[in-house]
């Protein structure tokens, strides 16, 4: 059912790499939740139910550490400090927080539990905790009450006499925490009263009402990629507005092998008002003589931009330029330690915006990447959408190190569709988060038949991640790369070598370029 006021939980992030887990954690309780920075975040409104202080690397003995301002919060709203957040309300509030005088970090277990205490109901003494502090509570304020400890943090978990305010010294939102998703519906569900009604289904009958309300009679056009975002924020659009969307969908020439052809008969499938243009050989004639990655980058979405605008002027009286723009994108802008320095050129459109005089219009703008697939689930579009491996803004442009060629390029995306087809067959593909072939700018020595090669080598790329912020190398059978490593070797001329990419991120990417 579509609501006026959203219930919603506030993280104030304080600069901890957990932030982000406290909020996918909450929604997974299927309660909605909202992050912003310590120093940067609204008045609360009648949807907010509680409130949540993260973890940070500073010390709240620092002279410049973060401080926010509690005044509308603490004991008007449920409060949960975690970890930094525990030590600055014990902090600020005549307590005292040193240097532990041994650094709490890792697994723990609560030898004490309050059983009384609504935080930690239905929570067994032993369970285990992720502790990741250089700080520890060491003297109580007056009316803080103990109900929680480890065998060497006292202060383990607290809570403040006459008021619906909660601390804890471990981190309930990471999976070494036991009963951490335990102790978050305590707190969402129990103590805040939240009704765990924010679904995918719930989210996209919303936001479809929203966008009706939102754009009315005027037009909007989109640009598509092929992947899941603009797919997701499309059928949302369409469902809203139907034919007054128009989804611009542009061939750089840099797509996997036919998918230019498939992805437009999906869209047309799903009933799409979806425009395709080819323009694969323009791009190729701007990215000639072109080997760096940064400038493979914006030569590309300088391209992209003129193509975008030039058919986006065709579609008469238009108001709005739709984006897939997800959530992680939103949090980077406005984080506690500002916008990254390196934003991805492709990740947007530029000034298209300013340029056009368009409004801008965000249907996932609240979602992480996770979320997307759902709501896609949810509207009923094919698993081949909307399980569909990540795929870079620039496409294969950088998985060809060094120089791009019409030859370079078909020789990969022939290794490349082995490889991704491969992985279907065998039923790998879901078990992947993210899986490409990267042509390399290096020769070997090679033996086909009786006769000497001097040919390329090819790297088969797997990784498995959640987000794509990090990423551990997918550990697929040694039968299987085997077996595509030959295929790739016997049908693609060009090709004498193959190997398989075993690094992480950090400390690599996911990309080469």
């Amino acid at each position: 059912m579509y609501q006026s006021v959203q219930e919603k939980i506030l993280v104030l992030d304080f600069g901890s790499q957990y932030t982000q887990l406290i909020a996918r954690r909450i929604r997974e309780l299927n309660v909605y939740c909202e992050i912003y920075p310590f120093n940067h975040f609204p008045d609360p409104d009648e949807g907010v139910r509680g409130v949540i202080l993260s973890g940070s690397p500073s010390s709240v003995r620092d002279e410049d550490a973060p401080s926010p301002d509690l005044l509308k919060i603490k004991g008007l709203l449920p409060l949960l400090g975690v970890c930094y957040g525990a030590q600055f309300l014990v902090h600020n509030f005549a307590g005292e927080v040193l240097p532990s005088r041994t650094r709490e970090y890792g697994r723990a277990n609560l030898v004490y539990i309050n059983d009384q205490d609504p935080l930690l109901k239905n929570i067994k003494p032993g369970t285990q905790v992720w502790m990741s502090h250089g700080d520890t509570i060491v003297k109580m304020p007056q009316g803080f009450e103990i109900t929680g400890s480890t065998a060497d943090v006292k202060a383990g978990a607290y809570h403040i006499t006459g008021e619906k305010t909660w601390g804890i010294q471990f981190h309930p939102e990471v999976y070494h925490t036991t009963d951490g998703r335990k102790i978050l519906e305590n707190f969402v569900i129990g103590i805040c009263g939240c009704s765990g009604s924010w679904t995918p289904g719930s989210f996209a009958e919303s936001t479809i009402a929203s966008l009706k309300m939102q754009i009315g009679q005027d037009k909007v056009i989109l640009g598509l990629s092929g992947g899941v975002d603009s797919t997701v924020a499309a059928s949302l659009l369409d469902k809203a507005i139907g034919k007054n969307l128009t989804c611009i969908f542009v061939d750089n020439g840099l797509l996997r092998k036919d998918e230019f052809k498939k992805v437009m008969e999906s869209y047309r499938g799903l009933g799409f008002n979806v425009v395709g243009v080819n323009a694969g050989q323009r791009f190729l004639d701007k990215l000639k003589g072109v080997s760096e990655p940064e400038k493979k980058r914006k030569a590309i979405g300088k391209v992209f931009i003129e193509v975008f605008e030039e058919e986006a002027h065709k579609v008469k009286d238009v108001k709005w330029l739709a984006q897939g723009t997800i959530y992680p994108d939103v949090i980077e802008s406005v984080s506690v330690n500002g916008p990254s320095a390196t934003i991805k050129s492709h990740h947007n459109v530029g000034g298209l915006p300013e340029k056009m005089h368009l409004k801008v219009v965000e249907p996932l703008r609240l979602l992480f990447k996770d979320e997307v697939r759902k709501v896609g689930q949810a509207l009923g579009l094919p698993d081949i959408i909307v399980n569909r491996h990540p795929f870079p803004g620039p496409g294969l442009a950088i998985r060809i190190l060094g120089g791009i060629s019409r030859e370079k390029l078909e020789i990969l995306k022939d290794a490349d569709e082995i490889f991704i087809e491969g992985l279907r067959k065998h039923g790998l593909y879901d078990s992947v988060w993210q899986a490409g072939a990267i042509l390399l700018p290096v020769q070997s020595v090679g033996v086909m038949g009786d006769e000497r090669t001097y040919e390329n080598a090819i790297v088969l790329r797997a990784v498995g991640s959640t987000d794509g912020m990090t990423a551990d190398w997918s550990h697929l059978p040694y039968d299987f790369l085997g077996m595509i490593a030959n295929e790739i070797i016997n049908k693609v001329k060009g090709i004498n070598r193959v190997v398989y990419d075993i690094s992480s991120k950090p400390p690599s990417t996911i990309e080469w370029e």
